[in-house]
């Protein structure tokens, strides 16, 4: 084995550091470790024990830390004097670490822990530290063994006393306080506890990402499910694939089990399949697990104990085995804290965790989910009855209803005859007359589907209606077999003679029949509709000759004339054709009135469903029309007439205008996220989650956005993004750069810059290349953020090429090659790097000296080119305090300048050559001017500037004194400031005169 150089060590310590979470990091620390204590060198041995003890504390192997902790703690007992004030600091807070893994850890001895305890408090006390994490660590390892006195004496004992530097950050001690209410049956209590860490007023390494996991059972209980829902989606993503976090994503999946979302559950399993492992933290292995446990116990009460789950150390399972194996586990490892312990509560608590049972029994999380594969269904329960009398009676009044369903035309119909159709066989007597109606409906879904049987199930209900003496209903049935011919395809000749017979049945029927005039009515507006199809099949749009939707106007108004009266809702229906008609021959304005006066209608017929389309079309026809008050009436109204609506997509529809019309009023996100989500969740339902389901969910996403919701946004997009990337090039792209704004805003550069970049190769083939322009920026912007400066340059010349092909915007080059100048001085400060930068903010101000001549008084122009200046002048400064001789001290602060212009250049690179004094002059001489020119642009653009002005000001004094010359430096600030006196007081910004006589009397010192 190669033995490393103390350099390497060092070099890989740093590595290690900076190193993903987990098992390769912790095997590359035990590495080090070994290395540095073979070296001999104990200072180098301390500092590799420490990043192994905190490699082991954020994976799932935390209770290994022991080993490496005791070999530290010997180092300061053989001699303190050698451990740092930091390096004392960070061994006595190792001992909160210790302490917690020793009470989970079963296979150290119940005695061998509370001597831990006793030394940790030992040694807290002649440290000087307060005994406040002593006391917590107490309370935690008496409630594990039931010494219930003891922990509260523990709890009181630890808020009591004082916080100091060994006192947890307030955000993990108010996790803990929490859960100690929660343990203690008090939700309210915690949640009130979590609330600063929950909100983001308090953060820390692994808050609020732990409690947003823990806090989502107590919110459930409270029934506070929107809260628990955003815990969720916040949660879950910043606890995924963190091995410290495994406990918290045990967590997700046991909510998901819990309110109805176990397919959801079943993918962040599979998310996490190489962590369902035998895990070295017990502690750990029974939380996460447990958590599991809780969805797979309920994926086999739904009946899917066969479905695939996850491999099981190598093993594929099935959610039946993997339930098996990991109860086993999970048992025998509570049964050993139980041994240690002396007490049952582990197993108990474990087992109480298994018995949960759902607290919703549906919570719609906006992300999707496949949906979980179909079981054999549960058998129908017995009707229920004291007698065969009342089931009788029961019987006759549910299909009564069913019929008065039925000539409602309600939504319930198919639902109601269902029902009969389930319970007919059990009737002492076979009803002809029910028979028959079950046959009509049987007949009139095979005709909906297209079934190839249906023209003959519908004639053999023909002859049944007929032969029980139901003229009306055969003749029903006569129109219903046109419409199915029609719907096949059937030639217009054929279609035209079932019409005929269908009319000739209904003018046939009884005089005094009540339903005569509606069956005759209903030909006739079947008739209307169909005979518009055959006439377009017979001669095409593009003949020229025939006015289609003119003679379909004419003749829906005149049946609207004839019957406005009578038959509402046909007049409705009628009323929403001639609607649709307006909108095809494009004449909105008036479809509004007719698709209105439909829905209204139909409403004061008593059938308010029949209203629900005309107003969806209308609300969408008025926000073409900039209506969109009235549009948003629209929308609220067609849902509230949907109450009765049982079909999933109309309710999905609904919804989606709604939330569609409340985003873009601007001041209605959380409405509209309301109205999405619960359109995505109706859509899942109709089996339309990769269409409206998808647009449901971008929906959804931008109004979580509007919200500063951008976590939960970006979670419910990046789970439909498969689908939406399948609508079209102007689809992808959008979605690709609003997915990368968002993870922009979460500070995700790497992420968020790869979908700018899929975004642009998506639209480089479009014709205007300035879509592509921006979206390469972006990116950009990004690479340059995340610190890859070599793929930000290539991302910005490719942006300068796209942006000069159009010529329209010189702000956007300009401000590239501001920041590629920027960017050139990242690695290092040289002649060379500087001479770039310089040539690349000089371009940058010709690009603007060309804009301004065809447009001179542009304030923005003039604006970007005072910047230009002002960003060159830092440039030389820079090059004077990096390289200037070593008396030269750099006092001036620079300004942030574009793509990092803060960061320190020149680490880790071969020193520059110095700059001669006389050199160094020229440079801060070029400075001042520079600065001068662009705080006379700014003065020039007046007050809204004055901020930019006063900077220019203040670098170019800052830099006349390291001149030499201060007095030139303060009478440019008290010109400044006679000049903010002679102002009237309204005029002058309340920062300007106290910010000026500081900086003169630091001048002046």
């Amino acid at each position: 084995m190669t033995t490393l150089t103390r350099e390497e060590i060092v070099r890989g310590l740093a590595e290690n550091r900076e190193s993903p979470n987990g098992a390769v990091r912790n095997a590359h620390a035990e590495a080090l470790a070994g290395a540095a204590e073979t070296s001999g060198d104990r200072a180098l041995f301390r500092e590799a024990l420490d990043n192994l003890i905190n490699s082991y504390l954020y994976s799932s192997e935390s209770s290994r830390m022991l080993v490496p902790f005791a070999r530290l703690l010997q180092e300061y007992d053989k001699d303190p004097g050698a451990f740092s004030h930091w390096e004392a600091h960070s061994l006595f807070w190792q001992f909160k670490w210790v302490a917690s893994a020793i009470s989970d850890s079963p296979g150290i001895p119940l005695e061998s822990a509370t001597g831990w305890l006793d030394e940790m408090e030992r040694r807290y006390r002649i440290a000087g530290y307060s005994e406040r994490p002593v006391r917590e660590a107490e309370m935690w390892l008496a409630d594990a063994i039931g010494e219930d006195e003891r922990a509260e004496r523990a709890f009181r004992r630890w808020l009591a006393a004082e916080r100091d530097d060994m006192s947890d950050c307030r955000a993990c001690e108010l996790n803990g306080q929490g859960q100690y209410a929660v343990l203690h049956c008090d939700d309210a209590e915690a949640l009130e506890l979590w609330k600063p860490v929950l909100d983001g007023d308090l953060t820390c390494a692994e808050e609020p990402h732990r409690l947003l996991a823990t806090s989502l059972l107590p919110l459930l209980r409270l029934g506070r499910a929107d809260e628990a829902r955003s815990h969720h989606l916040r949660g879950y993503r910043m606890a995924r694939g963190n091995e410290s976090l495994l406990p918290s994503v045990g967590r997700h999946i046991e909510f998901c089990a819990l309110t109805g979302n176990e397919s959801r559950g079943l993918e962040i399993l599979a998310d996490h399949a190489a962590h369902v492992t035998p895990l070295a933290n017990l502690d750990d292995r029974l939380d996460f697990h447990s958590g599991i446990l809780v969805l797979l116990r309920r994926l086999r009460q739904l009946g899917h104990g066969r479905t695939p789950a996850v491999p099981y150390e190598a093993i594929p399972r099935t959610v039946d085995e993997l339930y098996e194996v990991l109860y086993t586990g999970c048992l025998d490892i509570a049964r050993q804290f139980d041994a240690r312990n002396g007490t049952t509560r582990v197993s108990d608590r474990f087992l109480t965790r298994m018995g949960r049972e759902p607290l919703l029994a549906e919570l719609p999380l906006g992300v999707r989910s496949a949906a979980l594969p179909q079981t054999a269904p549960a058998p129908a329960p017995a009707p229920s009855g004291s007698g065969p009398a009342r089931t009788a009676a029961d019987f006759t009044e549910l299909v009564e209803r069913a019929r008065r369903a039925r000539d409602l035309s309600h939504p319930g119909t198919d639902a109601l005859w269902a029902e009969v159709a389930v319970r007919v066989d059990a009737q002492p007597e076979a009803d002809p007359l029910v028979r028959a109606d079950l046959a009509a409906q049987q007949a009139l879904a095979a005709g909906r589907s297209g079934a190839e049987e249906a023209p003959e199930l519908l004639s053999a209900v023909r002859d049944d209606y007929r032969a029980l003496g139901l003229a009306e209903r055969a003749a029903l049935a006569e129109l219903r077999l046109a419409g199915v011919a029609a719907q096949s395809g059937a030639a217009p000749t054929e279609v035209r003679a079932l019409l005929r017979v269908a009319r000739r049945s209904a003018e046939a029927l009884d005089a005094a029949d009540p339903l005569r005039a509606r069956r005759i009515a209903l030909v006739e507006l079947s008739g209307i509709r169909m005979e518009s199809y055959l006439r377009s099949v017979e001669t095409p749009e593009t003949d020229g000759h025939h006015d289609h939707h003119g003679e379909l106007a004419a003749e829906l108004t005149d049946f609207i004339a004839a019957h406005e009266g009578t038959l509402a809702d046909l007049v409705a229906e009628a009323e929403e054709m001639l609607g649709r008609v307006a909108l095809t021959r494009g004449d909105p304005e008036r479809a509004v009135p007719l698709l209105a006066a439909s829905a209204a209608r139909a409403a004061l017929a008593g059938r308010p469903w029949q209203a629900v389309d005309p107003l969806v079309l209308r609300a969408g026809v008025l926000m073409t029309l900039e209506r969109p008050a009235e549009a948003e009436a629209a929308a609220r109204s067609a849902l509230e007439q949907a109450a009765e609506v049982t079909d999933a997509e109309t309710q999905g529809v609904v919804r989606l205008t709604l939330a569609d019309i409340l985003l873009q009023r601007g001041d209605a996100a959380a409405e509209s996220a309301r109205h999405a989500l619960a359109a995505a969740h109706w859509f899942d339902q109709a089996g339309l989650t990769a269409d409206g389901g998808a647009h449901a969910r971008l929906l959804l996403a931008r109004a979580y956005a509007g919200e500063g919701r951008n976590a939960e946004a970006a979670e419910v997009l990046q789970s439909a993004l498969a689908d939406l990337l399948e609508h079209g090039d102007q689809q992808a792209v959008s979605v690709r750069e609003f997915l990368g704004d968002l993870l922009r805003r979460l500070n995700e550069p790497r992420p968020a810059a790869e979908q700018y970049l899929l975004a642009a190769d998506v639209a480089k083939g479009w014709e205007d290349p300035r879509p592509q322009a921006g979206l390469a920026h972006s990116a950009a912007d990004t690479l340059s953020d995340a610190g890859l400066a070599v793929e930000a340059v290539a991302a910005y010349e490719r942006t300068l090429e796209l942006h000069r092909l159009t010529g329209a915007v010189p702000v956007a080059e300009v401000r590239i090659l501001r920041s590629l100048a920027w960017l050139g001085l990242r690695e290092e400060v040289t002649a060379a790097t500087v001479s770039e930068a310089r040539s690349q903010m000089e371009e940058a101000a010709e690009v603007l000296e060309a804009a301004l001549a065809a447009d001179p008084g542009a304030p923005g122009l003039r604006s970007e080119l005072a910047q230009t200046w002002h960003q060159l002048a830092q440039v030389l400064d820079r090059h004077v305090n990096t390289n200037g001789q070593p008396d030269e001290a750099a006092d001036a602060e620079d300004d942030e300048g574009e793509a990092g212009a803060q960061e320190l250049a020149g680490a880790g690179a071969e020193p520059a050559a110095r700059l001669s004094p006389a050199e160094a002059d020229g440079l801060r001489l070029e400075e001042i001017g520079l600065w001068d020119r662009a705080a006379r642009i700014y003065a020039e653009l007046g007050p809204d500037h004055l901020r930019d002005r006063f900077q220019c000001l203040n670098n170019a004094a800052w830099t006349e004194q390291e001149r030499g010359d201060a007095d030139a430096g303060a009478a440019r600030v008290s010109a400044l400031i006679d000049e903010a006196r002679a102002l009237p007081e309204d005029d002058v910004p309340d920062w300007l005169l106290p910010s000026a006589e500081r900086l003169l009397a630091q001048l002046t010192a």
